[in-house]
């Protein structure tokens, strides 16, 4: 019986089968990147995109969100050849302009299902929303299987306007109306740059649905309370506007507010926020 025992991990291996481990936790993010824009001159994309790698390896990103990235930048983290990616462009649903997209370990997850939709009264559609003038705003979501836990879980990834007060909180109420629509009673994660407080009534319109880390989290919140730096080392980083979400049906074990820098330059003009979670 020793034997048979011993054997088993090679047989399993050997026909490609993987024990379910139900508790493995995963480490989650959002990162608002900073499109690539020239004026930015030493902070521009081109100076900063290696530490940006860097730091999505050493802290082990399993899946994570991004913001203001254009399919060059993508691109760009795409050399992370552990990582796949889903969304699309916010001006044609294509690849043009902005994305939020979703970039995952393809060891780790299988994407089952994805799409996109705008932040507006026409959200299947680009467009502006509301009392938007500047920008499309769009929502990139997938449907993973975690390969590790077998679990299955939506993901959602988001980037709220930044001029218009009636467009952010109309957009809290589609995102909840969304998130309904699509998961059902699936676990969700929802993550993004919501330009909003938490005070705001967008936000507290998100928390009808699901839960705020920073609040939930095992292990009190870790780094500052804000997540944007405008590329100013010595900012007061006193506002939070990044967020990970989640349903009830996940534990959040810890919450932090990433200050990664190097020579006193930080790797994009918001701080990454991080989460270790178990799906349930």
């Amino acid at each position: 019986m020793k034997k048979l025992y011993l054997f088993l991990p090679v047989l399993l291996f050997s026909f490609g089968i993987t024990l379910a481990r139900p508790n493995t936790p995963v480490v989650i993010a959002t990162y608002n990147l900073r499109q690539n824009n020239p004026d930015d001159g030493i902070n521009a994309w081109p100076n900063r995109k290696e530490e940006v790698k860097n730091l999505v390896r050493f802290h082990e990103f399993d899946i994570f969100g991004t913001q203001e990235g254009f399919i060059g930048q993508i691109n760009d983290l795409l050399e992370m050849k552990e990582f796949a990616s889903t969304g699309h462009g916010r001006d044609d649903g294509k690849e043009a302009g902005e994305h939020s997209a979703i970039f995952y370990k393809k060891d780790r997850f299988k994407l089952l299902n994805s799409g996109d939709f705008w932040l507006s009264e026409t959200p299947d559609k680009p467009g502006l929303g509301w009392d938007a003038t500047c920008c499309n705003r769009i929502c990139s979501w997938g449907k993973f299987r975690d390969l590790q836990t077998s679990k299955e879980f939506f993901f959602f990834c988001v980037h709220f306007d930044h001029q218009g007060v009636i467009a952010r909180k109309e957009s809290g109420k589609l995102m909840v109306k969304k998130i309904q629509e699509i998961a059902g009673n699936s676990p969700v994660i929802c993550v993004g740059d919501f330009n909003s407080t938490p005070e705001t009534e967008q936000i507290k319109t998100m928390q009808t649905l699901l839960k705020d880390s920073h609040h939930v989290s095992v292990m009190p919140p870790y780094g500052p309370e804000g997540t944007f730096n405008g590329f100013k080392f010595d900012a007061p980083m006193d506002k939070r506007i990044d967020y990970i979400f989640v349903s009830g049906q996940i534990d959040v074990l810890k919450y932090g507010v990433l200050t990664d820098n190097k020579n006193q330059r930080f790797p994009s003009d918001h701080q990454p926020v991080v989460a270790k979670m178990i799906i349930n």
